[in-house]
């Protein structure tokens, strides 16, 4: 299954890079909805894979994975934005940086997912970790208030730029160029730069998060693997529009909090209790609570517009 799996990366990530995403250009709305669409049509076409292949269990655990990953990336792609504003990338050439970007994210979560597994095998104690580390990140996307993004403070940017010149305009989709003879970076490399450095963050809170799911690392990467995939056209369907989502951090730490959970309750084996939470309840759970949230907020949002509209009325009579 290895085998295959990764055979059909190869060929989506070729398919989008070579074919579909040839020409430098602006993606619209209409494209990125149905770009999304046939990246959730493969995915769920693997998962009826694994559900054939691997049994009912195994599907389930697919499908609450890929469920997790694509809720917790959306707080990628208000980074994404924010990143993009403040180096005023231009649209057509931000695709390029995703798609590179999210390479890197696969190679890094893919060594992450693998040494994780490996360390829950080796030492099932790491696994009561995970959970106290995503109660703890629950905890605090629960209670604290946005502190922003700022690209300016990237340690890892500025160290480069002490290494390296950086031209003052981007160069086409180019990430590095010669001026005078001397190999400089463009700022489309620093974005890029940007967001492989806070993918890493992410990371940290969206992995140990499918390990309370299973520990298979089959499931683990093959789930966030795809929702990964469909991150650069979800970023253009939904970048407009976050501000309008605004319970849906308290959905995600309420999510991060029960999978903490699921994990933990496995130190009761310690005193001979055995506490076990179904996959099937886990994934209830985390769609009904993200299904409240996003409702939640539809209604807030259409209330205050409701409420304007007639101040604005009022003020006009």
């Amino acid at each position: 299954m290895w085998l295959a799996f990764g055979g059909l990366i190869a060929f989506l990530l070729a398919l989008d890079l070579f074919v579909i995403n040839r020409n430098p250009h602006e993606i619209k709305t209409k494209e990125a909805f149905w770009t999304s669409i046939f990246w959730i049509g493969i995915a769920l076409a693997f998962n009826a894979f694994v559900f054939f292949e691997r049994g009912t269990t195994a599907g389930l655990e697919f499908f609450t994975g890929y469920i997790i990953e694509k809720a917790l990336s959306v707080d990628n792609i208000f980074v994404f934005v924010v990143i993009f504003a403040y180096f005023q990338v231009p649209q057509k050439f931000q695709h390029r940086v995703l798609f590179l970007g999210i390479l890197g994210a696969l190679i890094l979560r893919g060594t992450l997912i693998f040494l994780g597994a490996a360390l829950i095998h080796q030492f099932e104690w790491v696994i009561y970790i995970f959970g106290a580390f995503l109660i703890f990140t629950a905890y605090k996307l629960g209670t604290q208030k946005e502190e922003g993004v700022h690209p300016e403070k990237n340690p890892i940017v500025n160290l480069f730029r002490r290494i390296m010149p950086v031209t003052k305009e981007f160069e086409g989709t180019k990430f590095f160029t010669r001026h005078a003879g001397i190999l400089m970076a463009t700022p489309l490399f620093i974005v890029l730069l940007v967001i492989e450095t806070t993918d890493v963050i992410f990371a940290l809170d969206s992995i140990p998060a499918i390990f309370a799911i299973t520990t298979d690392p089959f499931i683990v990467f093959t789930s966030n693997v795809f929702a990964i995939l469909g991150l650069r056209a979800l970023y253009f369907l939904l970048a407009g529009v976050l501000g309008s989502f605004r319970y849906l951090k308290t959905g995600l730490s309420f999510v991060l909090g029960f999978v903490g959970v699921k994990m933990l309750v496995g130190m009761f084996d310690f005193v001979g209790i055995h506490i076990e939470i179904p996959i099937i309840v886990s994934l209830a759970v985390i769609a009904i609570t993200l299904t409240i949230a996003i409702v939640a907020s539809i209604i807030a949002q259409r209330r205050e517009q409701r409420q304007l509209a007639q101040l604005q009325e009022s003020n006009e009579s």
